[in-house]
C-alpha cells in the first residue's frame, strides 16, 4: 500500500474521463464546477488522470460484493495449480459460456480501462506549452497510460484472444462498434506500447510515489508480451527481443527471502516490477461501492478470500492447491510449505502474512502482477526455444532455485550441461509451476504453451479436485466473448465454438 493509492478517492471525483458515480449531489451542479474542456489546466490534473487509468484495476482484484465483479477466477483458477471443489465455470469448462457474468464485467472494466488511458493520452499529447513545469513529468504520464493500456490488452488477448482493437478516444457514435480483431493483434498492440512506454516512465519514483509503473516495469512487461507473442507465432525475433529487454532490467534482484513477495510488510520490494495497490478507503472499505465513488469511501483493497478455509462466498469452496502442483515440488523445497499445506493443500501465500480479516475479506496486501524470477524464467525460456545457450538458460533457471532453498540443499541445481531442449523446456514449465504457484500467471502460461503444441491438456492435466469429465476442448483456449457484447456490436465475432 502506498500514499499515491490513498489518495485515489479523493482525486477520481475531480477526474472526468467517465469517473462518475450515481450521487444524487450531482444532479445539480455548479455553475462553476469543471468541464472537461477546463479542467486540464494544471499539472496535478494530469496526475489525477493517471492515478484515474491505475484505480480501474481494482475491478480486477476486489469483488464489490458481487459475484460477477469476483473475476479474478478467470485467471487464477483454470490452470493446474489451483483447484476447488465447487462447481465453477472456470474449474468445470463445460459450464463456461457466453452469458457469464464474470466475463461480461471483466470485459467491461478492461475497456473501461483502455478509454481511461485513451483519454490521457489525448489530453496529454494536446497539452499546452506552460501546464507541465516538472521535468519529466509528461514523458511520464504518457508512458504511465501506455503501459497500463497495453496491460489492458495483454489481457484481453490471454483470455478472449479476439477482442476490438481500440487505440484512439471514441468520440462519435460511427466508432462505437469496432470490429473484433484477429490473431496476435491485440498483443502486437501491448507490446508497441510497452516498448515506447519503456522510452518514456521514470528510472523510479519518490518514496510516495513507490507503486507507479517505471521503466523496468515496462521492459518486464515487454518481455512477457514478446515471449507470449513467440511462443504461438514461432518468431525467433521476438525470443531475441525478450532477451534484450530483460537485460535492461539493471536494478531488480531476487531478495532473499521467497516469501516476502507475498507479505503485506515488504510490498513493492525489489524484486517487485508491478503490482496492484491495494489499500483503503479514507473512511473505511465499504464493498458496495465501486472504486469510482464520489466520497472517502469505496473499494480499493485486494480480495484474497478464495485462499481462505471458511471461504464459502457465492456458494463456492476455497481455491485449494492441486495435487500436481505439491508433487512437482521437491520433498524439501522450502517454496513448499511457503506456498501451501502439503497436507489440506490450502494456500498460504498471500494470506499467512496479510493484513486480512478472519473472514477473508478486505485485504491491503498487493497482488504482485510481475517479479523479477518471472522475467529471468521467461529469458530462459526465449534462450531455449530459439536455440540459444542451454547452459545460460539452465543457469537461470538455478538463479531462481538457489534463491528458493536459501542456505538448504533443495531444489538443487538443474544440470547446467544438459543440451536436450526438450527436456530443459519441461525444467522451465515445472519451475514456472513452483515459483509463481498461486499467483494467477499459470493458466496464461498453460494456454500458450498449449496454442503452440507444446503440451495437451486433458483430464489428468489440470489435476482438478472434481473427479470425472473437466469438459475441456480446444474451443476454451479462447473464452466465449460476453453475449452482451455480441448483442450490442455486430461486428464483433464470437469465438468459434460458443
Amino acid at each position: 500500500m502506498t500514499s499515491h493509492t490513498k489518495k485515489l478517492t479523493l482525486l477520481l471525483c475531480l477526474t472526468f474521463i467517465g469517473f462518475n458515480s450515481c450521487n444524487e449531489s450531482r444532479l445539480d451542479i455548479s455553475p462553476g464546477f469543471p468541464t472537461e474542456e477546463s479542467y486540464f489546466s494544471e499539472e496535478i490534473e494530469f496526475t489525477r488522470a493517471v492515478y484515474g487509468v491505475y484505480a480501474k484495476m481494482s475491478d480486477f482484484y476486489w469483488y464489490n460484493a458481487s459475484q460477477d465483479a469476483f473475476v479474478s477466477p478467470i485467471w487464477y483458477l483454470p490452470g493446474d495449480d489451483i483447484t476447488t471443489s465447487g462447481q465453477d465455470e472456470f474449474e468445470i469448462f463445460s459450464n463456461l459460456q457466453p452469458g457469464s457474468g464474470r466475463l461480461n464485467y471483466f470485459f467491461r472494466a478492461l475497456y473501461q480501462m483502455i478509454g481511461r488511458a485513451n483519454v490521457v493520452l489525448e489530453k496529454n499529447a494536446e497539452a499546452e506549452e506552460g501546464i507541465y513545469t516538472t521535468p519529466g513529468l509528461r514523458d511520464a504520464h504518457r508512458g504511465e497510460a501506455l503501459f497500463l493500456r497495453g496491460f489492458a490488452n495483454f489481457m484481453l488477448w490471454n483470455v478472449w484472444g479476439t477482442a476490438p482493437l481500440i487505440t484512439e478516444r471514441l468520440k462519435s457514435l460511427e466508432n462505437t462498434q469496432p470490429p473484433s480483431s484477429t490473431g496476435t493483434q491485440l498483443l502486437d498492440q501491448a507490446i508497441e506500447d510497452f516498448s515506447e512506454a519503456a522510452t518514456l516512465l521514470p528510472d523510479s519514483w519518490p518514496d510516495n510515489e513507490r507503486g507507479r509503473v517505471f521503466k523496468s516495469s515496462a521492459r518486464g512487461m515487454l518481455a512477457k508480451a514478446l515471449v507470449f507473442r513467440a511462443t504461438v507465432t514461432g518468431n525467433a525475433s521476438d525470443y531475441q527481443a525478450a532477451i534484450t529487454a530483460v537485460d535492461q532490467i539493471n536494478d531488480r534482484v531476487l531478495v532473499p527471502a521467497y516469501d516476502d513477495n507475498f507479505a503485506a510488510d515488504t510490498e513493492n520490494n525489489e524484486e517487485s516490477l508491478f503490482e496492484y495497490q491495494a489499500s483503503q478507503a479514507f473512511a473505511g472499505d465499504n464493498i458496495w461501492l465501486p472504486n469510482d465513488f464520489d466520497n472517502a469511501i469505496g473499494s480499493l483493497s485486494a480480495f484474497w478470500g478464495f485462499y481462505n478455509n471458511s471461504f464459502n462466498m457465492f456458494g463456492k469452496a476455497p481455491f485449494t492447491a492441486t495435487t500436481k502442483l505439491r508433487d512437482t515440488f521437491e520433498a524439501d523445497d522450502p517454496r513448499l510449505e511457503l506456498s501451501l499445506d502439503p497436507s489440506d493443500l490450502s494456500f498460504r501465500k498471500y494470506v499467512t502474512r496479510d493484513q486480512l480479516n478472519p473472514t477473508g475479506g478486505a485485504s491491503n496486501n498487493n497482488p504482485r502482477i510481475l517479479r523479477y524470477a518471472d522475467v529471468l524464467l521467461l529469458k530462459a525460456e526465449a534462450l531455449n526455444e530459439s536455440g540459444g545457450s542451454t547452459t545460460e538458460a539452465i543457469n537461470l533457471i538455478n538463479q531462481v532455485r538457489a534463491r528458493a532453498r536459501g542456505a538448504g540443499s533443495s531444489p538443487a541445481d538443474r544440470d547446467n550441461t544438459e543440451t536436450d531442449r526438450d527436456v530443459i523446456r519441461q525444467w522451465i514449465m515445472d519451475e514456472r509451476l513452483m515459483e509463481l504457484a498461486g499467483e494467477g500467471q499459470r493458466w496464461f502460461d498453460v494456454r500458450r504453451w498449449a496454442l503452440a503444441g507444446h503440451i495437451t491438456l486433458d483430464n489428468a492435466f489440470f489435476s482438478s479436485a472434481i473427479p470425472g469429465d473437466m469438459g475441456f476442448q480446444s474451443k476454451h483456449l479462447y473464452f466465449p466473448i460476453p453475449t452482451g457484447e455480441t448483442d450490442a456490436n455486430p461486428n464483433i465475432t464470437q469465438n468459434p465454438g460458443y
